[in-house]
């Protein structure tokens, strides 16, 4: 520092009891202090040890231990550093009234040179205790807060191109096949059908997907889903008509879902995890003209109408209709742009309650590709590994942005992790799209065997669909480098945030900023924006939010923006931060707890393979948690090591009195935990 003793004195119109407990709590100062942007306690709950993370100017990413020692409660504290010898930072505090507190804090760190001036910290300060104040008097100042709501951000056609140009979308090409492109997609859309049709008339002869049967190119993949559009439209499937689609990751899923496009038709992506009366519900509601199956879950069709059209699309057996045998039996002839265009119809997670359909929108344009460019760095001509499922919302969208990007899609019908490895070093894949449970999968491999693969081609590993653990999160980033994005969204609001490496390497739990075109807000039950760091209920605006669910009903919307069922708050740098579901938080003793700071904390045990906690009922507290755990193979572990572990660095409401050891978590086929199960096995 330029001077070694810093002096700022601040006046709050709080009591002392007030701003002793808010600036005693060093866990919150990341939504107070934005260069601090990480701040976890560690070891037993009684020692005042932390790790802290954080930088300045966003500069590189700082990690410091620091303890805090109490010399006088609610009067003086001092945070000391092995890594500031002679140094720290005391706060005294003095009630002036009963109703106002002095804050004198004083900083002297002479052996850190961090470009930090007295002038600098002073300000910081400054701004940091404005956010104190408005955080203790319930006041929202959200305007104030930069890198929260990027939909302010110039929209122009020149936003939009200087993104797509970085990504190598726009570059200069042969007018004639440029103009057809445009033309294509003028015609169709921003659909999947009509992104392959464009992309045929400019890059006919590269690779557009890979799978286990081979090697398709865009030009191939356009003459054969014209054909069996053609097919399926001999079969009744027509404009204005919807289509079922149960299929894992292969090129056959993908083509149904371009030659239903092509006819107008809508498509419902059905998970593969569903039971035999759940495809009965979900097909008898949504009146498909066909269904579009791959030949393992032929039998849970069992349970639907004999007169609905089945197509195979994977496998096949003497007499069935398959989508090869239409792509070879029917006309090749062009298919007129319908007037308007199918939809994509996804179903919700069903980790709370039954899936829903979810009418999706169909891209705008280019502009929606820029969103997700914004943030994270796909670039032309990327070889992505899809191994996310297709009918899943981020899957779905991985499909969507390669198109734009002429990419190859490599894909495998069942995600294995040593397998996907070897794909990876066999394309030489620059992108992998993933749910965070094949993240874990992959680091549970013997580390021979991931050393085994050359995976030095990979730029992006994109994860989606569920929480990051902040174990998860250092343990891949240690292995494969600063690689990692992790994207909150959800089916309703497609993406809603995007935390780049950087953002990880800062606050591994963080969902990171707003792309282009999105902004998030936190709102309190009346849908009033929450005071500075408060945990609110999140809620989404940008041009991608669903349009409605197909058996009726939509999601709260306050100003455009559309709850997404989640609660968290945004750190003092424009973070997002997502604490749980509405429905996952309890009530116990008094205080409002969520599951996953417990989750994450048993994770770190390293007897501990995977873990879930919910709330169950009880007599005493009105709830408790219990922890369902599953070992590592011959790992030594008992219930009381997992409550200890917990009491030792939690509160003791916090500590799930029933710890159940299982051998697998109940989860669906994107990796989401289903909690429902759980609590009624509880």
């Amino acid at each position: 520092m330029a001077t070694d003793l810093v002096e700022v004195t601040e006046v709050l119109d709080h009591p002392l009891d007030e701003v002793w407990t808010l600036l005693t709590d060093l866990e919150s100062y990341p939504r107070f202090v934005a260069e601090v942007a990480w701040c976890e306690h560690i070891g037993p709950t009684d020692a005042g040890r932390y790790e802290v993370r954080f930088s300045v100017d966003r500069g590189p990413v700082v990690r410091h231990e620091i303890e805090v020692l109490v010399k006088r409660p609610q009067e003086h504290f001092v945070i000391v550093s092995d890594r500031w010898p002679g140094g720290h930072v005391s706060l005294r505090f003095t009630s002036l009234d009963g109703e106002r507190t002095e804050v004198q804090l004083s900083v002297s760190l002479p052996n850190v040179d961090a470009g930090i001036s007295a002038t600098w910290l002073r300000k910081r300060v400054r701004k940091a205790f404005l956010l104190f104040h408005h955080h203790l008097a319930g006041i929202a100042i959200t305007s104030s807060r930069k890198g929260i709501d990027q939909a302010a951000q110039s929209q122009s056609q020149l936003t939009v191109a200087r993104i797509l140009t970085r990504a190598g979308v726009l570059t200069p090409g042969r007018p004639d096949k440029m103009l057809r492109q445009l033309n294509v997609l003028a015609k169709w859309g921003a659909t999947v059908a009509g992104g392959y049709r464009a992309m045929r008339m400019r890059f006919p002869k590269l690779a557009a997907i890979s799978d286990e049967l081979g090697t398709l190119t865009f030009e191939e993949v356009d003459q054969r889903t014209t054909r069996l559009a053609n097919g399926l439209a001999e079969l009744g499937v027509r404009q204005g008509r919807r289509v079922a689609v149960m299929c894992r990751n292969h090129a056959g899923m993908i083509e149904s879902t371009v030659a239903c496009g092509k006819l107008g038709a809508s498509v419902l992506l059905l998970n593969t995890s569903l039971s035999a009366n759940q495809v009965r519900d979900t097909v008898m509601t949504h009146r498909p003209a066909a269904v579009l199956v791959d030949e393992e879950f032929l039998p849970l069709m069992h349970y639907l109408p004999a007169s609905l059209v089945r197509v195979l699309t994977w496998g096949h057996e003497p007499g069935d209709i398959t989508i090869d045998g239409l792509v070879e039996d029917s006309s090749p002839e062009r298919i007129k742009a319908p007037s308007a265009p199918g939809k994509i119809i996804v179903l919700t997670s069903g980790t709370t309650s039954n899936p829903k359909g979810a009418r999706r929108r169909n891209p705008h344009g280019m502009r929606t590709a820029a969103a997700l460019l914004s943030r994270i760095p796909f670039q032309a001509g990327e070889r992505m590994m899809i191994a996310a499922p297709l009918f899943h919302t981020w899957g779905l969208g991985a499909l969507q942005i390669g198109m734009p990007l002429h990419a190859k899609l490599v894909l495998h019908r069942k995600f294995d992790p040593e397998a996907t490895l070897a794909a990876i070093e066999e394309h030489r894949c620059t992108s992998l799209i993933v749910v965070p449970i094949m993240l874990r999968r992959i680091l549970d491999l013997p580390r021979q065997v991931i050393r085994n693969y050359d995976t030095s081609s990979l730029r992006i590993v994109a994860s989606s669909g569920a929480s990051l653990s902040s174990s998860l999160v250092n343990a891949f980033m240690a292995e494969f480098g600063d690689v990692l994005y992790n994207l909150y969204g959800s089916t309703e609001v497609s993406w809603a945030s995007i935390a780049d490496p950087e953002d990880l390497k800062a606050a591994p739990t963080t969902a990171g900023r707003c792309p282009v075109g999105t902004k998030v807000g936190i709102v309190d039950a009346t849908g009033l924006p929450v005071p500075p760091g408060v945990v609110g209920r999140i809620c989404v605006g940008n041009d991608m939010l669903f349009e409605g669910y197909t058996g009726g009903g939509t999601n709260l919307v306050y100003a455009d923006m559309m709850v997404t069922g989640d609660r968290g708050y945004l750190d003092a740098d424009g973070r997002l931060f997502v604490s749980g579901r509405d429905d996952d938080m309890i009530i116990s003793g008094g205080e409002n707890v969520f599951p996953r700071p417990v989750e994450e904390l048993i994770l770190t045990l390293p007897q501990v393979m995977d873990a879930a906690v919910v709330g169950v009922p009880d007599r005493e507290f009105g709830q408790r948690f219990a922890a369902y755990v599953v070992p590592r193979p011959g790992a030594a572990i008992t219930p009381g090591v997992v409550r200890d572990y917990v009491h030792a660095h939690l509160p003791r409401f916090a500590v799930p009195r029933d710890v159940i050891f299982v051998s697998a978590l109940p989860r669906n086929a994107t990796g989401k935990v289903v909690r429902r199960h759980l609590m009624t096995e509880s």
